[in-house]
C-alpha cells in the first residue's frame, strides 16, 4: 500500500508518504501563507526519495478540515487535481482526528483548533486497539467557554483551541485535563496512518466526491460583531 498524504488545514504545512504501513518520509513545517508554494515540491521530493512514481500510488489522502478556510480549500483542490490526473482514489481524513493521534495516554482525547471569531472546532476521540483513534461524537463549532463535548470525563487535550480566548477551554475544563498541548498542530503522517485504515476498510472514494469539512459557513465578523466581541 502506497499513500501520499497532505495536510494544510492549519498554520502547519505537512506532506507524508506511507508505504506498507510505515511512514517513509514526512515534511512538516510551521509555514503560514506558504502552503501553496511548498506542498507540490515537497510531494515530488518525498516520492523521489522513496523511488516511487506517482502512478504507483494506491491513493492520495487529505486532511479535510475543519481548519482555516484557505488551507482546507487548498488541500482539497490539490488532492482532487492530483487524483484526477493520476486516476487514483482519495481518502479524506478529519484534521481533528489527525491531531488527536498525538495523544499517548490512556484517557480519551479532545482535539481543538482555534476557529477565530471567539470559537473553536472541537472533537472527542478514543484510542482503539490498533493504536489509531475513532470519534466519540460529532465534530462541532463551539465557544471555548462552553465545550459541550467534554462531559465529566478526564481528557488529554491537543490543539490551538486550548489557547484560544486566553485559554478559555483550559479554564472550562479545570480538573478534567490530565495533559494539554495547546501548540499541537496536525501532521500528514497521522493523516496517512488513519487513511491506511480507511483504505483497508474499502472507504477510498472517487476524487469528485471529495468534500471539505468547514463546520462554519461564515468566515468573518461584521464591524458591529467585532465591536461586540471586544465588549
Amino acid at each position: 500500500m502506497k499513500i501520499l498524504a497532505i495536510e494544510t488545514s492549519t498554520e502547519a504545512c505537512s506532506v507524508a508518504l506511507l508505504i506498507d504501513g510505515d511512514i517513509i518520509h514526512e515534511r512538516h513545517e510551521l509555514a503560514p501563507r506558504r502552503h501553496t508554494e511548498l506542498v507540490l515540491p515537497w510531494a515530488d521530493e518525498l516520492l523521489a526519495q522513496a523511488g516511487v512514481k506517482k502512478s504507483r500510488l494506491d491513493a492520495i489522502a487529505v486532511g479535510r478540515g475543519p481548519g482555516a478556510f484557505t488551507g482546507v480549500r487548498l488541500a482539497i483542490a490539490l488532492v482532487q487535481g492530483m487524483a484526477l490526473a493520476l486516476d487514483k482514489p482519495v481518502l479524506p481524513v478529519s484534521t481533528l482526528a489527525a491531531l488527536a493521534m498525538q495523544a499517548t495516554g490512556d484517557e480519551d482525547i479532545l482535539a481543538a483548533i482555534d476557529a477565530r471569531m471567539g470559537e473553536i472546532y472541537i472533537g472527542s476521540f478514543r484510542r482503539d486497539d490498533d493504536g489509531l483513534v475513532s470519534p466519540l461524537s460529532l465534530e462541532t463549532l463551539v465557544s471555548p467557554e462552553n465545550p459541550a463535548q467534554s462531559g465529566q470525563g478526564r481528557w488529554q487535550g491537543f490543539g490551538t483551541g486550548f489557547a484560544a480566548n486566553h485559554a478559555a477551554l483550559q479554564t472550562a475544563l479545570a480538573g478534567q485535563l490530565v495533559c494539554c498541548d495547546a501548540l499541537a498542530l496536525p501532521h500528514a503522517a497521522d493523516v496517512a496512518r488513519l487513511a491506511a485504515r480507511a483504505f483497508r476498510q474499502g472507504l477510498a472514494m472517487a476524487p469528485d466526491l471529495l468534500e471539505p469539512a468547514y463546520l462554519r459557513d461564515k468566515v468573518a465578523l461584521t464591524t458591529t460583531e467585532q465591536q461586540a466581541a471586544r465588549g
